[in-house]
């Protein structure tokens, strides 16, 4: 689709939200939202005919693309044959949706609970684990991202947790691999991965294994920098979690559907929790979904006890049908492998030989369709190129950074001193190499603030 101009009508949407939409994770006065006229594909575009090649999948959401032809008609036809129904009955679209989803998660993930996004999932997979345990604590890793909502809030190891954490809710946070940055002095990945399951297994010890009920974890994080694990460190934790009895919960919401050129970034370390949580990509975004995958032993606990709890949208059949054309489109266009190869072969070599000639450029990290640059001031000392949590003037070098980005035509995914490089899952190489030059040139603001 081309886009095309309409000034007038731009103005109207950006007055009408200014003038009463209050936006997420923002000083309201502050904002300046862009008014988005259509999307098609990996790129979207406004008002004034402005078109960008999204490096961000929404927020990490739109695996497949915007407007997919396929899951628009999905949607449209589902709701021509029923648009909604209560979640206590069975519907063709609610049962093929969790069918495909239990086919694709790993070992006996079989049984699906449908939320309306990740935050609620990671709710109800806690609740699920406290009670299957009768158990209390929740361990989450600083460094982490598992939603909005109040229990998920308080388990998220980053600053969005702060103006919300009340010490009451039963998380103990502790330190998950990331050798760029080790908190246990290692040198090698598996110095990193020994020395973390280490502290794990002693914090574990030292609140009291029959005190724990779960422990989370991204199977990558994603906001919180896309630090992929060393290899035997998923395994590690699954084996801890079994010699205490610890319920072992995996979110996916990120790195899910395809995201690392894996169904799931689980497959990539060949493990299997006990509970996954999942969202966003499983129908690329197009309508609200997201759900728990429950192993037989969890699911088992619920067999003839009710579960406490429930949503009045759960498996929401719009939802449902565009999952279930989603997935059947990823499998059908072989869009997984699209993303490990693509990933492989353009984005992981081009985003390299940019770290080779930008000195900004501190680390390269990532795998299929997510990646990230980690952006420092001086690469001896490692130094960030802004101040954790920085804001205002302080993190003017990544505001600087994300505008030369949107200037050269492509929409940057920044968050602290990281840009994340998540375009869709179908990005072609042309696209890839197209994003990747765009990164040159913003990069070369980046280096105008090191040191």
């Amino acid at each position: 689709m081309t886009p095309h101009t309409d000034p007038q009508a731009g103005a109207a949407v950006k007055a009408a939200d200014r003038a009463h939409v209050f936006h997420s994770w923002s000083a309201q006065e502050l904002i300046d939202p862009l008014a988005v006229a259509g999307a098609e594909g990996s790129y979207f575009w406004d008002y004034d005919g402005n078109r960008y090649l999204d490096f961000s999948s929404g927020l990490v959401f739109t695996n497949i693309g915007y407007q997919h032809p396929k899951v628009v008609a999905a949607i449209q036809e589902q709701a021509a044959r029923l648009t909604t129904f209560a979640p206590a009955f069975a519907v063709e679209a609610r049962s093929e949706a969790a069918r495909l989803i239990a086919e694709r998660t790993p070992g006996d993930l079989d049984k699906i609970f449908f939320t309306n996004g990740g935050a609620d999932a990671i709710e109800h997979a806690v609740r699920m684990a406290r009670i299957h345990t009768g158990r209390a604590k929740v361990m989450s890793a600083y460094r982490s991202y598992h939603g909005g909502t109040q229990q998920a809030i308080n388990m998220t190891g980053d600053p969005r947790r702060w103006a919300s954490d009340s010490g009451t809710a039963g998380v103990v946070h502790f330190w998950a691999p990331y050798l760029y940055r080790s908190r246990f002095y290692a040198e090698t990945e598996q110095q990193e991965c020994e020395r973390a399951l280490e502290h794990l297994e002693t914090t574990i010890a030292f609140e009291g294994p029959g005190t724990v009920a779960a422990i989370v974890l991204e199977s990558i994080p994603g906001t919180a920098g896309i630090m992929v694990p060393p290899r035997g460190y998923l395994a590690g934790v699954r084996d801890l979690c079994d010699k205490y009895g610890i319920v072992f919960i995996l979110d996916e919401v990120m790195s899910g559907f395809g995201r690392t050129g894996e169904w799931f970034a689980a497959d990539l370390f060949e493990v299997t929790p006990d509970l996954m949580t999942f969202a966003k990509g499983v129908n690329s975004g197009y309508v609200p979904l997201g759900g728990v995958a429950i192993s037989g032993r969890i699911a088992e606990t619920f067999g003839k006890r009710p579960y406490p709890g429930g949503l009045t949208y759960s498996g929401h059949p719009l939802a449902c049908a565009a999952a279930v054309a989603t997935i059947n489109v990823m499998a059908e266009e072989g869009v997984v492998a699209n993303a490990a190869v693509v990933g492989a072969q353009v984005i992981e070599p081009g985003l390299r030989e940019l770290a080779s000639r930008h000195p900004s450029v501190g680390e390269v990290r990532g795998v299929g369709m997510f990646w990230a640059l980690e952006l420092v001031k001086n690469r001896e000392t490692r130094e960030p190129l802004v101040p954790y949590n920085a804001v205002g003037e302080a993190n003017a070098p990544m505001a600087a950074f994300a505008s030369a980005a949107k200037a050269r035509g492509l929409w940057p995914f920044v968050n602290m001193n990281r840009t994340h490089v998540v375009p869709p899952c179908t990005v072609s190489e042309a696209e890839a190499k197209e994003g990747l030059a765009a990164l040159d040139a913003a990069l070369a603001v980046a280096d105008e603030y090191v040191s």
